[in-house]
């Protein structure tokens, strides 16, 4: 996880969205401990407090189970649940902005699958002035 905090968002938050990210990778696995709210705590110098609740919005999500005295685990199915919540707010919000910003471009398809630039419509380039011929003698 980044050690750098976002002001705009509260840390339990960011810690929450940290190991949301870790699951979508790949990273923590489905029957998977989190690391202990102790040891979250100490490395990343925020109250155990902040991590509890970061945590625990994760179980109330139905992403982590809490098992008594043996501490968090990632529920199997999460990544499912995840992903398919991730790809509806993707379609919902973010690409209707980006489908607007393409036709407000004039993008084409191949140039987004290549990742190429547009054919430049500038003028070409005059070639470059050549050295009058020398004299003979």
């Amino acid at each position: 996880m980044e050690r750098e905090w976002n002001d705009n968002q509260p840390i339990y938050r960011q810690l929450r969205d940290r190991v949301v990210a870790m699951i979508l990778e790949g990273v923590l696995k489905e029957g998977d401990p989190l690391p202990s709210v102790r040891n979250v705590a100490a490395e990343y110098r925020v109250n155990p407090l902040t991590v509890l609740k970061g945590y625990q919005q994760l179980v109330a999500e139905g992403l982590v189970e809490s098992r008594r005295g043996r501490g968090m685990f990632i529920n199997a199915g999460a990544r499912s649940v995840l992903l398919q919540g991730e790809r509806q707010k993707f379609l919902g919000e973010e690409w209707p902005r980006i489908q607007a910003a393409i036709q407000r471009l004039g993008l084409k398809v191949e140039e987004l699958l290549n990742g190429s630039r547009p054919s430049s419509t500038a003028a070409p380039s005059k070639p470059a002035k050549s050295d009058p011929p020398e004299e003979e003698s």
